[in-house]
């Protein structure tokens, strides 16, 4: 029989407004000025216990545009060979940062602001090795602050409600999970999504998504095997994944940089199955169908963007003394740290990051 979900999936917040304050005021600082930063600063801007304080970019400009449209009160841009984000971090005043540099990136950044005294969320994939995952895991641990892989889907309502529905039994032992996401990105040897040294291709910036189904319902598996499409700069344009369980059931993912796809995720059990489609990292429905029968339509909204449920369990946490995310364990990100390895050691991607 398929094991149960592991108790710490279910987040018990998710009935909750994440606007609402749980403790003393944080504040922020925001690492990186472009797209993902903009989104999580809006839901950010939500919480009634988060302030936000200091931002930095690459350039003083940059930063004192982000500052001016969000509001932030210190903006740090690079100057005299020192770095925006060095002078953000020796800024006594900030409490925690979110990185939201490239994945590449993130790595020196959270290290540094560990080592700085401050409390980190990371930009998904945390690091893009298991070995820069288990450092900042370590530098983490040793200074008693918190840190957190910034897994947004995870907390959201739909996602937890399809994890519960998976885990009551309602659908049977699930046998088999089948997601996929995808979309065309132009090309340009410069852009994150593309660029070896940003950590780019699509196992790093969408695979994450499809593989949290699997995660949140079967766990992490026993097999994995890959096969995908390199570049000519060595970038996986897509690749597809099959995970394999000790009790037979298997998951199939599919990300691809190259090409739509219908953005569908199916948990499927021996009584029935549930599914997402259109949004599988932000689902506003869910079906349910036991056997023939006419499906169940389950409908859901977010506050803000969604990333909102995260920031709620960042600040929880810190304002509770905790380290890590019963939610969002770091133990769960070393384990995707080490299962993307293995992806990358299959279809022949490295990384500059990879050299010792």
């Amino acid at each position: 029989m398929t094991a149960p979900i592991a108790k710490p999936w279910l987040f018990s917040q998710t009935d909750q407004d994440p606007r609402t304050a749980t403790g003393a005021r944080l504040r922020w600082g925001v690492i990186a000025t472009g797209g993902i930063a903009a989104a999580v600063t809006r839901d950010l801007e939500l919480l009634a216990d988060a302030e936000l304080y200091a931002v930095s970019s690459r350039t003083q400009a940059a930063a004192d545009a982000f500052a001016a449209d969000y509001g932030f009160a210190r903006a740090y841009g690079d100057q005299d060979g020192v770095t925006g984000y060095a002078r953000l971090l020796a800024n006594d005043a900030v409490d925690v940062v979110y990185v939201a540099t490239p994945h590449a990136h993130h790595y020196e950044i959270a290290l540094a602001a560990l080592k700085a005294g401050k409390h980190v969320l990371c930009e998904k994939a945390l690091t893009v090795n298991a070995r820069e995952a288990t450092e900042l895991v370590s530098a983490a641990r040793d200074n008693g602050l918190f840190l957190m892989e910034a897994m947004w889907s995870r907390f959201l309502p739909s996602m937890q409600r399809a994890f519960e529905i998976a885990a009551s039994g309602e659908i049977g032992d699930v046998k088999w999970i089948g997601a996929d996401l995808g979309f065309p990105a132009p090309y340009s040897p410069t852009s994150r999504l593309w660029a070896p040294r940003d950590g780019g291709g699509a196992l790093l910036d969408l695979t994450v998504y499809p593989l949290l189904w699997a995660l949140g319902t079967l766990g992490f598996p026993q097999t994995v095997s890959a096969t995908g499409w390199l570049n000519d700069d060595g970038v996986d344009a897509q690749n597809a994944l099959t995970l394999g369980y000790h009790h037979g059931a298997q998951a199939q993912l599919t990300s691809s940089l190259l090409a739509h796809g219908p953005r569908t995720a199916t948990v499927a059990g021996n009584k029935g199955f549930l599914q997402a489609s259109g949004s599988i990292n932000n689902p506003k429905e869910l079906l349910v169908r036991i056997g023939f029968d006419e499906p169940r339509s389950e409908q859901f909204t977010v506050v803000g963007r969604g990333y909102s449920y995260e920031l709620r369990e960042v600040t929880r946490c810190i304002q509770q003394g905790l380290t890590e995310s019963p939610v969002m364990p770091l133990e769960d990100s070393l384990d995707t740290m080490r299962l993307f390895d293995g992806v990358r050691a299959q279809l022949g991607v490295t990384y500059p990051n990879d050299a010792p």
